[in-house]
Order: C-alpha cells, then sequence, then structure tokens
C-alpha cells in the first residue's frame, strides 16, 4: 500500500524524534571531547566489502543483507553495519598517512532482513565508533569509557560491562580444533545451520541462538583456555586498566559476537535483564581482509539507537524535555503581520522558541492554539499596539500580564 511504510521500519516525528535527538546529540558531544571525527559514508556499497570485512559464514551475509544489482549488473548491497564502510572509507581516503591513530564515529541507518522485534528493526540506526591504529589495550579502554559515560548521560541504569578474549589467527587454530572435537560428540543435536558453521567457522556455533545449541555449547571449550602468550598478555593488560581506573567487569567467555572480523577483545554493555544494550571488540585482522597490502590494528563499537530507545522506555527514563515556545505572537489585522513578524525573526535571532499564527485565525482561536502547543507567554499585535509601540506579555500559566515596549521586547525576555 502506497500509504503504509515497509515492515521493519519507523517513521520518525514527535517525542520519538526529539528522544533519538537528544541521544545523538549526547553521543556527539562526547566525541567531541574524545577529539573523535565523524565519518559519514554511503548508504549502500558493493557485496564483496561486506562478505570479506563481515565473513561469509555469519547470519548477516547468509541471510540478512538487502542485495540487488543495479543497472550496471554491480552486486550493491545497503549496509548492515557501520564498520566494514567506515573501514573502507578510512582505507580509500588514506586516512592511514596521518600520524598517529585515527578514530572516526558514525550514526548511520543500517539494514538486516530479520524478523522485526522491540528495539530491532529492518532499518535501524547505529551509532559506532572505530579506533584505528592502535595495538594497546588503552584503545579498548576509551571505548568502554566512552560507552560508560554515554549509559550514564542518557539515564540507563544497571547496565554492566562483560569481557572476553576470543584469540588470534594463532591461538584460533588450536581453539577450533579443540570445539570442533567437541561439536562432534553432539553433530546429531545440533541445528542445520550450526552443522554447516562447524565446517566454516566453529567459533560461530558459540553464538546460535537456537536453544538446544546454546544447551550444547554451556560445555564446550572456551576461547580464553587457549590464548597464546600475546593474546593472554593483552586481555590481562586490559582488565589491569579496568582495575585501577575502577570500571567493574565480568569476564563473560560466552560472548564471542556475530561477526568473523573480532580478534582478542570482544566486549558488551549487558542491562539488569540480560540484554544486549551494545557490543565491540578488537578486530586486527579486519583492514587486511578488505586490503591485503595493509595491515592495521583496529577497534570498536556499535549501538543500536532504536534498542537504547526501546530500553530508556522499558526503565521509564525521561530524557532532557523537548524546548517549550518562549512566546507566540498573535496578529490582530492585516497591517500587523509585518511588525509581529519582525518581532519573532527578533526573538529568534537571540534563541528563543516563539511561534506565530499563520493561519488567519481569530485571536480567540489564536490563543487556544497557544495554550495546545504549550506557549509559555503570548502577545497580541494589533493597531492599538502599533500606534503606541507597546505589547502586554500574559504569562499562560499564571494569567499574569507586563506591559513593555516593542523595541524592548529582548531586553524583556533576558530580565525575566
Amino acid at each position: 500500500m502506497i500509504t503504509q511504510r515497509p515492515k521493519g521500519t519507523q517513521d520518525w516525528y514527535g517525542s520519538n524524534m526529539h528522544k533519538r535527538t537528544v541521544i545523538e546529540e549526547i553521543a556527539r558531544k562526547l566525541c567531541k571531547v574524545y577529539n573523535i571525527k565523524e565519518v559519514i559514508t554511503p548508504v549502500f556499497e558493493h557485496t564483496v566489502l561486506f562478505q570479506r570485512g563481515v565473513g561469509e559464514t555469519t547470519d548477516v551475509v547468509q541471510k540478512e543483507m538487502y542485495t540487488f544489482e543495479d543497472k550496471g549488473h554491480r552486486s550493491i548491497t545497503l549496509k548492515p553495519e557501520g564498520t566494514a564502510g567506515a573501514i573502507r572509507a578510512y582505507l580509500e581516503n588514506n586516512m592511514y598517512a596521518e600520524s598517529g591513530p585515527t578514530k572516526l564515529f558514525y550514526v548511520t541507518p543500517a539494514f538486516r532482513y530479520e524478523q522485526p522485534q522491540s528495539g530491532r528493526l529492518r532499518q535501524h540506526h547505529q551509532f559506532g565508533v572505530e579506533f584505528v591504529g592502535s595495538k594497546s589495550p588503552l584503545a579498548e579502554v576509551e571505548l568502554i569509557v566512552l560507552i560508560t559515560t554515554l549509559i550514564k548521560e542518557i539515564g540507563l541504569k544497571g547496565a554492566k560491562l562483560h569481557i572476553n578474549s576470543i584469540g588470534c589467527k594463532n591461538c584460533r587454530k588450536t581453539y577450533n580444533e579443540a570445539l570442533l572435537k567437541y561439536l562432534n560428540e553432539h553433530k546429531e543435536t545440533l541445528c542445520p545451520t550450526c552443522k554447516e558453521r562447524m565446517i566454516k567457522n566453529p567459533l560461530r556455533v558459540l553464538d546460535c541462538k537456537v536453544p538446544s545449541c546454546k544447551e550444547i555449547v554451556k560445555d564446550a571449550p572456551r576461547t580464553i583456555e587457549y590464548l597464546d602468550e600475546e593474546c593472554r598478555e593483552h586481555f590481562e593488560e586490559l582488565q589491569s586498566l579496568l582495575d585501577e581506573l575502577n570500571i567493574p567487569y565480568e569476564i563473560d567467555t560466552g560472548i564471542v559476537r556475530g561477526l568473523d572480523y573480532y580478534t582478542k577483545t570482544v566486549f558488551e554493555f549487558v542491562n539488569e535483564d540480560g540484554f544486549t544494550l551494545c557490543g565491540g571488540g578488537r578486530y586486527d585482522n579486519l583492514i587486511h581482509e578488505i586490503d591485503e597490502k595493509q595491515d592495521i590494528p583496529s577497534v570498536g563499537f556499535g549501538m543500536g539507537i532504536e534498542r537504547i530507545l526501546y530500553f530508556l522506555e522499558k526503565e521509564n527514563v525521561e530524557l532532557e524535555p523537548e524546548p517549550q515556545i518562549d512566546l507566540y505572537v498573535g496578529i490582530l489585522g492585516k497591517e500587523a503581520k509585518a511588525e509581529a513578524y519582525k518581532m519573532v525573526n527578533t526573538l529568534r535571532n537571540e534563541g528563543y522558541v516563539v511561534e506565530t499564527d499563520y493561519m488567519d485565525r481569530s485571536v480567540k482561536a489564536q490563543m487556544k492554539y497557544a495554550n495546545k502547543i504549550g506557549a509559555k507567554n503570548t502577545a497580541i499585535l494589533g493597531p492599538d499596539e502599533l500606534a503606541n509601540n507597546i505589547v502586554q506579555i500574559k504569562n499562560m500559566e499564571t494569567g499574569e500580564q507586563t506591559e513593555t515596549k516593542i523595541h524592548d521586547i529582548v531586553r524583556y525576555f533576558q530580565e525575566k
């Protein structure tokens, strides 16, 4: 139907739009003080970017991507997440030529064909950060501190940091052998998808949401038991930094994250009910997967804005209210229109929220409308006000009326 939005999408307006804007503004302000620069990448990319970056064995690539052939017979995909596009932009624009690490953030739409749920839509929006160029666990710590601060400023309570290490290619080989041996003992009771994952990427079985598979993997070998010296030292240093900075955390060996590009550190912030608020980790091999000439470490996270809004509503968290209308300027007679609009503009230029009549309503209807939209004050400009250069300001809550000269309207509000 022409007048019905596609399943799994949302129109943004009113209070929901305001809440989303508040969250994005908090995120942007935080990124500013962390010296993280914004990057905007295309909504669609060449499909191969996600196949190589996100991973052929992931549910995202196998089941959830919106992929189509364009008129030039190229395979194009609407971005299912923000990291691959941001890293592609980093490489294509030679950002690695700059000295020091590169820190990028984005607020982007993302598209996944999956069954819509509360806080998870087919078109959703992600706030994410990519910290490129550092091997140090301090890079993970910086993102963890940023997320901790963001969650606190938004007002969500009870969020806990869960961390794990899934090692690198070196120790993953030994781990995969142990995991595969275990899974083969339970192969008959695994779901069909996990039977395929066993062959292509056994680690993905640990991320399966099918209850029978979840029960099987509870007793499976854990990556943390197979870390090589470098990965173990990295994870120990991360814990030491978190301890010294008094950042509470829980080691959760069940976290492997759903995308193939993760290495070493993976983390999630989980609420009191066990639902994931956001997740991320280190992906030192991602850049090499996209461009074999480059080998640059990176770490990042993604946070679904709709998901955050869903939990804010569940927890009855009130965000910063929408700005109230400081003054509604009523108009009496055609000759007052220009002067009324001059007053409106004068106050708007000083940062006040001002509305006026655009519908040629009666004065009574204008005052009724001013009350409906929650104007804190009203004023009416007509022939008498113009002739005497005087306007009455009415406080809509108390009913009190105050007189001021028209050209002193800004000073009146400043003094108030």
